[in-house]
């Protein structure tokens, strides 16, 4: 695994099986930060359970093939792997085929997330990095600077606008790149 990632797998939250699986290029130069504006979660188990909720609601509810996001984060410090690296999403209408997206699991419209969170989020993206996932000079960007929401929050989003990758420029979409098996897979 990578350096301060602890990664939490499919298997080990107790994911459902996709309905289907479509896979992208990597590395990517775009991230996305979210949060499931749900319940926030601080325990193994108690995320566990969100995760498995939020499938639930993404496949049953919203009818996609999996849970949406790339990688989830809880306020216990762990990386919940959703679709992975190399597949698309179901995150960010427009983006889900040339971008990774990270959803902190809570609602941080009035408070930011736990440092264990943040922490977590950054170790991701950094794992994503050291596998040739996420390019070197990424840019990063708040949901809301692609689409009509409020995610990831108020509070989450002034923080992240302090971050050194964010980028303050309105965000043009890349040419996807042709997906290509590698051998790491997380």
């Amino acid at each position: 695994m990578c350096g301060n990632m602890s990664l939490v797998t499919r298997a080990e939250w107790g994911a459902r099986p996709s309905k289907a699986i479509n896979y992208m290029g990597t590395p990517v130069g775009i991230v996305f930060i979210h949060h499931t504006a749900m319940k926030e979660c601080r325990t193994l188990d108690a995320c566990a359970d969100q995760m498995r909720i939020i499938q639930n609601f993404h496949m049953d509810n919203r009818g996609w093939d999996d849970i949406g996001y790339s990688f989830l984060v809880g306020e216990d410090g762990r990386t919940y792997e959703g679709r992975g690296w190399d597949r698309i999403g179901a995150h960010t209408r427009g983006w889900n085929d040339v971008a990774i997206a990270i959803s902190v699991m809570g609602d941080y419209t009035n408070h930011v997330p736990n440092d264990a969170a943040l922490a977590a989020v950054k170790a991701t993206i950094d794992c994503g990095i050291q596998f040739g996932k996420v390019t070197s000079d990424y840019k990063m960007y708040g949901h809301r600077d692609v689409g009509a929401t409020e995610c990831p929050g108020d509070k989450f989003y002034d923080l992240i606008r302090t971050w050194d990758h964010y980028d303050t420029n309105t965000p043009v979409k890349p040419t996807p790149i042709p997906y290509h098996s590698t051998k790491h897979s997380v």
